[in-house]
């Protein structure tokens, strides 16, 4: 035997170290958006909300939404995460 063993990059859903990672991988793509981006802070707080794997995300226009928007996917799409589009919700008040 050659003491070698396959490796599997992929975890199921209801594996026990899934939430942990998730985490591990949403977290630093927030840090890496609120570092690089000024368009996630709003009268100079921070403005990203999350809970388990629901992201809000407030700002001062549409146009500084869509960038933080996109630095975020961006930032994800770096740890393997991928925002789902079809549960993507978006509300303009102005």
């Amino acid at each position: 035997m050659s003491g070698t063993f396959p490796i599997k990059n992929n975890l199921t859903q209801g594996g026990a170290l899934s939430p942990l990672l998730f985490s591990f991988a949403l977290e630093y793509a927030f840090r890496r958006v609120q570092v690089n981006q000024d368009g996630l802070k709003l009268n100079g707080t921070h403005q990203l909300l999350v809970y388990a794997d629901g992201v809000n995300m407030l700002g001062g226009s549409v146009h500084t939404l869509k960038e933080s928007t996109e630095a975020l996917v961006a930032a994800s799409k770096k740890s393997g995460l991928e925002a789902n589009a079809d549960k993507t919700k978006y509300l303009v008040i102005s």
